[in-house]
């Protein structure tokens, strides 16, 4: 899979993806990471990228020409696996159900908004996702753009040591419409300064060991996370 990075900061990615699943995703062929400096596609001696906005305000907005000219270059044809993804406070809320989506591509071009803002023609007319990592504001969508990259690419097949280990984490629908929280773990030593590992967890009856995880992710999300018992589950998120 191939991820398309487009920014003005292409520096910053010289750490996020230098370490861990990604970096051992990449050496293995199973990802390329490709950082696009949107400078590149500006023709003024300044290489401007944004202006300030119609109407007046605070701050200033990424300009759409440079944007739509670098993934124009990037994609002169677009394949229907592949998607524009704009990173913005204003996105959908990326979430466990929109990963696995994405995690079907061939490609996917991230733009990495800054300043106030992007014009809006780049949402209506060249993204075809338009991704919040939260309910908060960023400076850029750098750091967006390193979050939705490394859970989309832990879920492509190879990635992972073990394939089954994404299917079980938190978040994810294991097929009876949960979509909860992952169940508490437990390891070595079985005894820690006189806090025990549960019992059931040591005895090597595999069909209590399944009950008692999932009664204990069930508990879990309804002390830490009791908005998801309350939803219909990952795909029906905001």
């Amino acid at each position: 899979m191939i991820f398309h990075v487009l920014t003005i900061f292409p520096e910053f990615f010289e750490g996020p993806f230098a370490h861990g699943v990604v970096k051992r995703a990449q050496d293995a062929g199973i990802v390329e990471i490709r950082i696009h400096n949107l400078r590149d596609w500006t023709s003024d001696r300044h290489k401007t990228v944004d202006d300030r906005p119609f109407g007046g305000g605070e701050g200033m907005v990424l300009k759409p020409e440079p944007i739509f000219l670098a993934v124009e270059s990037i994609w002169p044809v677009k394949s229907a696996a592949s998607k524009v993804v704009l990173l913005s406070a204003q996105g959908r809320v990326f979430d466990q159900a929109m990963a696995n989506r994405l995690s079907a591509c061939s490609e996917l071009l991230f733009i990495c908004g800054r300043y106030e803002g992007v014009d809006e023609r780049v949402a209506e007319h060249l993204a075809d996702e338009e991704i919040s990592i939260g309910s908060y504001v960023l400076s850029g969508g750098e750091l967006a753009a390193a979050v939705v990259i490394d859970a989309v690419a832990r879920l492509l097949p190879g990635v992972l040591g073990n394939d089954a280990s994404a299917a079980f984490e938190s978040f994810q629908d294991t097929g009876h419409g949960e979509g909860l929280l992952d169940c508490p773990h437990w390891t070595r030593p079985a005894e820690f300064r006189g806090w025990k590992a549960p019992e059931v967890l040591l005895n090597g009856n595999h069909e209590e060991v399944r009950q008692f995880r999932k009664r204990t992710a069930v508990e879990k999300t309804a002390r830490l996370r009791p908005d998801l018992l309350s939803e219909p589950g990952p795909e029906g998120s905001p």
